[in-house]
């Protein structure tokens, strides 16, 4: 039996890091989509005050298998 996948893109951010903000929008990913079998990360930015990172962000594009 085949199965079809969907592509959805979210953005995640963190105080922290990369790493950080892509855990966060995975573990949001995971509590609204089934199926969540990757994801790739589509954007990086980082927000600067003061000559210092105070923000990272990602744009990621997760991929979920549909349920039959």
């Amino acid at each position: 039996m085949a199965s079809v996948a969907r592509i959805t893109t979210l953005s995640a951010s963190s105080d922290k890091s990369f790493d950080d903000a892509i855990q966060a929008g995975l573990a949001r990913a995971n509590k609204t989509l089934r199926g969540v079998t990757g994801a790739w990360v589509k954007e990086q930015k980082v927000e600067v005050s003061g000559g210092n990172v105070v923000s990272w962000r990602v744009v990621l594009e997760v991929t979920f298998v549909l349920d039959d």
